[in-house]
């Protein structure tokens, strides 16, 4: 039985309706995604970038921070300026701990010109992080600035960093990402401080201020610069810092369990080389003095070895599992970490010399350790001196 022709007709007509509005859409998807991916952030942002600065600038703060020694007769008092961003209307600024830790008093100086002093209310020098409040103002709340996404950020992504660079109030500049993940070289690094390399020009004075997407997010604050490159800086993604601002608000530091080792991953390529009884696991370098990790007996190396640039002590223990988690690679060192805590009893499988053993102690609140301190953990490499940055050294 045939079809009646004007029925077949209206059928087609209808068919290539429907194929039409499916190509309409599958083409409007793939430009909204490419728009989307473009940002990195998940939504379409081509706001301009005067307008940005428009919006954002507001929340941008500079920071003059004054420290006194009355040891140095000479120069007893000392200042530092930095930036910051409020990330909260009622007055919270957000910047680095360099800028502000150990400092006496501390001056924000607002968007309008008006200065303000500011409390500080908690600051950890592991992540450089640290949290000022200033009294909010009589005619309205503060301009506060909005936290983006920084999982999503991908290389190559346009960014801006808004601050106060060498004393030159709200000055913006313009960049890309130029790497994700990145370590702080020649530094020994918690597990949880991934970086966001950028070349967006930084300079003294830009420290705590924000590193900002094309839809006006922030996304990262920067920290720190390599003094003898051209535009290679580092920012600490806001992921992170969303995830420690509870604590330095509530108790004015990040709580974190201590077990006082130093050390690298070891894995079959070093293993290879050397040609010694090693095994997977976490390689323990340094043992803190006065540590858990001392007090329960584990060593540290005593031979000073450079592999490929890579100087490390070999010798020591070699911690294969945290509480029966293995631990032979950076992601299974970090799940593992992640679930201690202050006061919990820790579980370490070492082998040493061959051997298997196990210890256990109980992990304390780590203490703010030398090395924490500005001016004495070493940030930047030395001139002349080459940089390897892909065996980070961790310490737990």
């Amino acid at each position: 039985m045939q079809s009646p022709p004007r029925l077949m007709a209206g059928f087609r007509s209808c068919f290539g309706c429907r194929v039409l509005c499916l190509i309409a859409a599958f083409l409007t998807w793939a430009l909204v995604s490419a728009s989307q991916a473009a940002t990195g952030t998940g939504t379409p942002c081509s706001e301009p970038i005067p307008d940005i600065y428009d919006r954002v600038s507001p929340a941008v703060v500079s920071i003059t921070a004054r420290s006194i020694n009355p040891y140095e007769p000479m120069e007893r008092v000392s200042r530092v300026a930095g930036s910051g961003v409020i990330f909260d209307a009622s007055g919270l600024v957000l910047t680095n701990s360099h800028v502000v830790y150990g400092r006496q008093s501390a001056v924000v100086t607002l968007d309008d010109g008006t200065s303000v002093p500011a409390e500080l209310v908690g600051t950890d020098p592991i992540f450089d992080l640290a949290v000022l409040r200033i009294p909010s103002r009589p005619s309205g709340p503060l301009p506060a600035a909005t936290f983006g996404n920084s999982e999503r950020v991908r290389v190559g992504e346009e960014v801006l960093a808004i601050g106060n660079p060498l004393g030159l109030e709200q000055t913006l500049t313009r960049g890309i990402v130029s790497a994700i993940n990145r370590m702080l070289p020649n530094a020994a690094l918690s597990l949880n401080e991934p970086l966001i390399q950028t070349d967006t020009p930084i300079n003294p004075g830009n420290s705590g201020g924000p590193l900002v997407n094309r839809c006006g997010e922030i996304i990262a604050i920067t920290t720190a610069i390599m003094p003898d490159a051209q535009n290679i800086g580092f920012a600490i993604p806001i992921d992170l810092v969303k995830a420690v601002l509870p604590s330095l608000v509530e108790h004015g530091r990040i709580i974190r369990p201590w077990l006082g080792v130093q050390g690298h991953l070891v894995g079959r390529p070093l293993q290879q080389l050397l040609r010694m009884p090693l095994t997977d696991g976490f390689l323990v370098e340094i043992v803190e003095p006065g540590s858990p990790a001392e007090a329960a007996g584990l060593r540290g190396g005593q031979l000073d070895l450079v592999v490929s640039g890579n100087a490390m002590l070999i010798g020591g223990d070699i911690i294969t599992a945290i509480n029966g988690h293995a631990v032979d690679s950076p992601l299974e060192l970090a799940k593992a970490m992640g679930d201690l805590n202050v006061g919990a009893t820790v579980r370490l499988t070492v082998f040493r010399e061959g051997q298997t053993r196990e210890v256990e102690c109980v992990l304390p609140e780590r203490p703010l350790l030398p090395g924490d301190i500005p001016g004495q953990r070493p940030s930047f490499a030395p001139q002349n001196t080459r940089i390897r940055v892909d065996t980070p050294r961790y310490s737990l």
